[in-house]
């Protein structure tokens, strides 16, 4: 996938990884519901591999990330200084914010999740259609996106989430296939 270098390329990124994403779910055997993941045995780098242990957690991940983008963004623009990632997480340490994520749902269904990161995706479309080229990929543009752009930000949480999330269900369905 290649970065995003305008609004068009990345309202094409965010739709065409959607799409993507969800065509594999759809196509998976036995359904969403049916996915458990297995990755012991595997030498896979991150702790997200042994973290998320069914499609439910995977949804879950997406859109507290969405959520983060779009709460830290509405913060912002209302004048309210506030950190992407929230207190006591940092940079070196978001591993147990995500963790904490999965963590808190529990008690959520996959429906449920599913229905929440369905939401959470269309608010990032809105949020990235809200803004001009300009605010979106010229770099320290807004004080509080640092030293970056707020295009990088809206690619993280998206396109390149629903990348990682069609590589782990890309994985547990070759897992899967290996051990039958």
């Amino acid at each position: 996938m290649a970065r995003a270098t305008s609004k068009a390329e990345l309202l094409t990124a965010a739709d065409q990884q959607w799409v993507r994403l969800w065509t594999l779910i759809d196509s998976i055997p036995g359904g969403a519901a049916s996915v458990e993941f297995d990755f012991d045995g595997l030498t896979l780098p991150g702790a997200h591999w042994s973290r998320d242990k069914n499609m439910r957690d995977v949804m879950v991940h997406l859109q507290a990330w969405h959520r983060l983008l779009l709460d830290w963004v509405e913060s912002n623009r209302a004048g309210i200084d506030r950190s992407f990632l929230p207190a006591p997480y940092t940079w070196k340490n978001y591993g147990l914010m995500n963790q904490q994520f999965v963590e808190d749902a529990q008690e959520t269904t996959l429906d449920q999740a599913q229905a929440l990161v369905r939401a959470s995706h269309a608010d990032l479309i809105a949020l990235i259609e809200s803004f001009s080229q300009e605010e979106l990929f010229e770099k320290k543009h807004f004080s509080w996106t640092g030293t970056t752009n707020l295009a990088s930000y809206c690619i993280s949480a998206g396109p390149s989430h629903y990348d990682w999330a069609m590589k782990k269900i890309k994985q547990h369905l070759k897992s899967r296939h290996s051990k039958s």
